[in-house]
């Protein structure tokens, strides 16, 4: 675990959350933390740190490297939480739907660190969402509209098979989002109608 923390640490050094000051390693350790805390093990727990190392810091290649030193199963987990290879980025629809069929046939750990990174992402889009509003969806790249459906799609398929307790807080964070969401929106046009028609 040490040798993955300082790894992941190295190579994700600089890097921040989406267009905020905070480092991107908080992000894979509360990752690893769920995964520890919904009973994975040492391997998943590694898995969990270096979850966006293929994606963020090198592609490929950081997957033969993660294969060599952290050993198949460790580098097979990160593999299916990797949605893109390469630079540039295919399109992040593309992306996303080609990711969404991964999931389906992913086995029960890959499914459970997955599940864990899109908890604590969603967890966290809650509460900035809380803080700042409808300006945060500027931070992502399928905006607002694509960001509800990305994560509705994932855990309803999450939830499809082997459930946890990970799975079932997903489907319930990802709900408290969109009834959030639904609400500012419901709100925020009652309040144009009222202004429209108070002129």
């Amino acid at each position: 675990m040490q040798r993955a923390f300082r790894y992941a640490a190295e190579k994700h050094e600089g890097q921040t959350r989406k267009q905020t000051a905070v480092p991107y390693l908080s992000h894979l350790m509360a990752v690893a933390s769920l995964v520890l805390e919904a009973g994975g093990d040492e391997d998943m727990a590694v898995a969990a740190l270096l979850h966006d190392v293929v994606e963020d810091c090198g592609g490929m290649p950081r997957l033969r490297e993660v294969r060599k030193q952290f050993g198949p199963r460790v580098a097979s987990i990160v593999e299916g939480c990797t949605d893109s290879f390469g630079e540039p980025k295919r399109e992040w629809a593309e992306r996303k739907k080609d990711y969404l069929r991964e999931v389906k046939h992913a086995d029960a750990d890959t499914r459970l660190v997955s599940a864990s990174d899109k908890l604590h992402n969603v967890r966290t889009i809650l509460s900035d969402y809380r803080q700042h509003g409808e300006a945060i969806w500027a931070r992502f790249s399928g905006k607002k509209e694509g960001t509800l459906w990305y994560y509705r799609a994932l855990s309803d398929e999450y939830q499809r098979r082997n459930r946890n307790r990970i799975t079932r807080e997903l489907a319930l964070v990802v709900a408290e989002l969109e009834r959030v969401v639904g609400k500012e929106s419901r709100e925020n046009l009652v309040n144009k109608a009222a202004a429209t028609s108070g002129r």
